[in-house]
């Protein structure tokens, strides 16, 4: 560490990494207003959390398996903070969001733009509510930034029309509900499509497979335009945040077993 420079607290890596999270990775940059804003909640300067981000991507398994490099320079607590994360997305990230509030001296669903007036609405109970819908919408933000606000089969990227999708669903995966690699982002069409089993992407090559309840309805133009033309196509794959093949493997076994 250079002489007068100032150590980074695990607090601070922890907004870090929440920031890393939710930007795309091409816009990891020090012009970028989000590092800006991050940078003065801190005290720090925009090149450094730029840097800092860069040694969390020389984490990213993604990264590594696409042969991009990271930052050289990370440090041991960079990395502990790094594998929390990795390990235990389902906690860290609702305790980053609410480290990130307190910093900016307000409330997690304020943060995430909830409204407590319709959460009582709904007649639940408040504190659990309040955690499922900040969960949902931190997800839905890391999803639409690691497919860089475009739906990873048809390249559709308007985000009102995009869904932060689970591969395995949130009821039946908890410990990866928050895991962005039990994520892709499509549209609302494929996301239904691929919600009920008549599309999926295969583990082991990323590729596109119709179901062939789908393929009997090949006379049907609207179903050969949006589905039967995708067969065979490799979805686009994000910078960061890869699909997990395990994951991948499981939607394609329910696939089969609705085919």
């Amino acid at each position: 560490m250079k002489e007068g420079q100032k150590l980074w607290t695990k607090d601070e890596l922890t907004l870090a990494i929440n920031l890393y999270c939710k930007l795309p990775f091409g816009k990891m940059h020090s012009r970028n207003e989000e590092i800006k804003k991050l940078a003065e909640i801190i005290g720090r300067t925009p090149s450094s959390i730029a840097l800092k981000l860069g040694n969390f991507a020389s984490f990213d398994p993604t990264l590594k398996e696409r042969g991009i490099k990271g930052a050289s320079n990370a440090s041991k607590l960079d990395k502990l903070v790094w594998d929390e994360f990795y390990n235990n997305w389902d906690v860290a990230l609702i305790e980053s969001e609410k480290l990130l509030a307190k910093a900016q001296h307000t409330t997690v669903e304020k943060l995430n733009k909830i409204d407590i007036a319709d959460l009582q609405k709904e007649g639940m109970d408040k504190e659990r509510l309040i955690k499922t819908r900040v969960n949902q919408s931190i997800f839905r933000t890391m999803i639409l930034a690691t497919y860089d606000n475009t739906c990873c089969m048809t390249g559709i990227d308007n985000s009102d029309l995009l869904i932060a999708s689970h591969i395995v669903p949130w009821s039946k995966d908890q410990k990866n509900r928050l895991n962005p690699t039990n994520g892709i982002c499509l549209n609302a069409l494929h996301d239904r499509a691929f919600d009920k089993g008549l599309i999926t992407i295969m583990a082991n090559d990323y590729t596109i497979k119709v179901s062939s309840k789908l393929k009997r309805k090949e006379a049907v133009e609207s179903v050969e335009y949006n589905f039967l033309k995708l067969e065979g196509r490799q979805i686009n794959l994000p910078d960061k945040f890869l699909p997990a093949k395990v994951q991948l493997k499981i939607h394609n076994d329910f696939f089969v077993s609705k085919s």
